[in-house]
């Protein structure tokens, strides 16, 4: 492989000829320019430069050797013509700094909202809109949350709650919770050991992990990061490219992964503007060679910048291809209607989840467990439930074991949790989710004593009231703890101007 001076490199530092390094490697990205989800601005910012530090949170490492022609590979930077740079500590930086030395002890966090505080504060602001924004006016993500609090208990009282055990199976995988961990993006945002702070939490743990297409890690390197016969699960984006689909699904089939969830609800990735606001900060640190380019994609944000390879023709008709190219169970994320249900159970699937992509696509759409309980009336008309060959999964606004509990008595197999573990490592790294782990477990055993449940199996649609579910303008008491938290959407800014 040839070895090339940063001087060299330094040369191709135009629209005509563009080099970049990452990862010790030089790239010829020159004809990706007008192919990058993210526009051509953010490359050219890096050309004839180093790009791995605004790469790497965004990117898993082989992204850019398995989307960039081999001889495109260009060979290793010159170890002795590096020069070593000083990153220019900025007031932001020690602002953050500043900020995490002052973070409360994991000690003094006591739920899933102390976890997203703490993020709101110490994330970057890329970050924190990124993990936090939802499409639209934000309505489907505020009614995740407001529809676990028109579900009442029913409890019983007078039995032996001495004992009470929450442990389960999921797809034949024993879980030490009736919850997984649901797949959310690009981990190295908020971490620098991204998803790896999950991987290795949940093996020790036994906790089970949904690995996603997006993540900031390679999937080996999270595969690697487990401990043998840790059960995971894969959440997969279909790439237009059929071929790319089945060598990573078949992949992950050989490295161990026992379930296939693949996301359904997203055909285009909704307008998510708190994220999207975010490109139009630091507009002015581009790279002059960018000056009168017309491609840059200034409304997109982080999430729509990397998803340009999703399939919008994913339909009912490539279910079977799916069965004929993997034994995984396949499970469909993002289901919201009986009818979709029962295609799903009569395709063949192993299950759903219900899904609305945690308030980041359709806003307006019900919430997961708003629409569990038609969804489990009409999948009972084909025969006794539950159904041991087919599960329903919740996930969406979920922070605390009694949300769990209601969805478990009204018909849901297990629990998705996404923003809660993933604002727990952002905030304290591995330590923090498994400390989100003791707490879903304290939890549990106090509301299972309190209903009078002594295991998952005792949960029944009696123990709990959800007559008010589907009532969206009843008053409910205010969630203050949620409400302290959520940043409401704001409009255009005018800039700084002296009058």
């Amino acid at each position: 492989m040839s070895v090339i001076t940063t001087q060299k490199i330094a040369e191709h530092n135009s629209r005509d000829s563009c080099w970049i390094i990452v990862h010790g490697k030089v790239y010829d990205v020159t004809e990706f320019l007008d192919d990058h989800p993210g526009g051509s601005k953010i490359i050219l910012k890096y050309a004839g430069a180093d790009a791995t530090e605004a790469y790497e949170p965004i990117h898993p490492p082989n992204a850019i050797t398995d989307n960039l022609p081999t001889d495109k590979h260009l060979g290793l930077v010159d170890p002795n013509t590096v020069v070593k740079v000083v990153k220019e500590v900025t007031e932001a930086d020690r602002r953050r700094q500043a900020l995490l030395d002052a973070r409360p002890s994991l000690d003094e966090i006591v739920n899933f909202h102390d976890f997203e505080a703490v993020a709101k504060m110490v994330l970057p602001d890329k970050a924190w809109a990124y993990y936090s924004s939802a499409s639209d006016d934000e309505i489907t993500i505020r009614e995740n949350r407001a529809a676990y609090q028109r579900v009442w208990f029913r409890p019983r009282i007078l039995r032996d709650v001495t004992s009470v055990d929450w442990s389960t199976t999921i797809l034949g995988k024993k879980s030490s919770l009736p919850v997984y961990i649901s797949a959310t993006a690009l981990g190295k945002l908020g971490h620098p050991d991204g998803e790896l702070n999950l991987t290795r939490a949940a093996g020790k743990h036994g906790v089970i992990q949904m690995i996603p297409t997006l993540a900031s890690c390679s999937f080996d390197e999270i595969v690697d990061a487990a401990i043998p016969g840790q059960p995971l699960f894969l959440q997969l984006y279909v790439n237009r490219d059929r071929e790319i689909t089945k060598r990573y699904v078949q992949h992950a089939e050989k490295r161990g992964v026992s379930a296939l969830f693949i996301t359904v609800d997203a055909p285009q990735l909704g307008r998510r503007e708190k994220d999207m606001r975010m490109k139009f900060v630091g507009d002015d640190a581009g790279a002059k060679v960018q000056e009168g380019q017309s491609d840059v994609k200034k409304d997109q944000g982080v999430a729509r910048a990397i998803s340009s390879f999703i399939d919008p023709s994913l339909s009912w008709k490539d279910i079977p291809w799916f069965r004929s190219i993997t034994n995984m169970h396949i499970i469909l994320k993002g289901v919201s209607t009986p009818e979709d249900a029962l295609l799903a159970y009569d395709a063949g699937c192993q299950g759903i989840v219900l899904s609305n992509h945690g308030g980041r696509q359709l806003d307006t759409a019900r919430s997961g467990l708003e629409n569990l309980i038609d969804i489990v009336a009409a999948l009972k008309t084909r025969g006794p439930w539950p159904n041991p060959n087919f599960s329903v999964f919740v996930d969406g606004g979920v922070r605390r074991a009694s949300d769990v509990l209601k969805a478990l008595a009204l018909g849901a197999s297990a629990v998705g949790i996404g923003r809660g573990f993933l604002y727990a490592f952002s905030s304290y790294g591995q330590e923090g989710v498994e400390k989100a782990f003791q707490i879903l477990r304290e939890e549990f055993e106090m509301n299972m004593r309190l209903i009078g449940a002594r295991n998952l199996g005792e949960l029944v649609p009696e123990m709990v009231d959800a007559s008010a579910l589907h009532s969206h303008a009843g008053l409910t008491p205010s969630d203050n703890l949620y409400n302290s938290i959520y940043q409401p959407l704001r409009t255009a800014q005018f800039r700084d101007v002296k009058l």
